[in-house]
């Protein structure tokens, strides 16, 4: 148990030692990232209510959103079922 205390301790001060003299943990300037070429806007198709196909204009944004919407979504669940299965396993 003492040997795993100390062994730890030796790799979080390595660890601590590569983070502040790697070259990649100091800040550096970089250039702005470029403008987007396109409007953003994705074209799909839809059948309205009298079955005609009409055209939709979908903003990217929104796509982007629904995406994190859903791996938040993912991400609770998992929580949720690694909480319960500890929980379960204490027990």
């Amino acid at each position: 148990m003492e040997a795993t205390r100390a062994s730890l301790g030796v790799v979080a001060v390595v660890a601590l030692l590569f983070a502040i003299f790697s070259p990649a943990a100091h800040a550096q300037i970089s250039s702005p990232a470029p403008s987007p070429t396109s409007d953003g806007h994705v074209v799909s198709w839809i059948l309205s209510e009298n079955e005609m196909l009409q055209q939709v204009l979908v903003d990217g944004t929104s796509i982007d959103q629904g995406i994190a919407y859903v791996l938040m979504l993912v991400a609770l669940v998992l929580t949720y079922l690694i909480h319960a299965s500890d929980l379960a396993y204490r027990l």
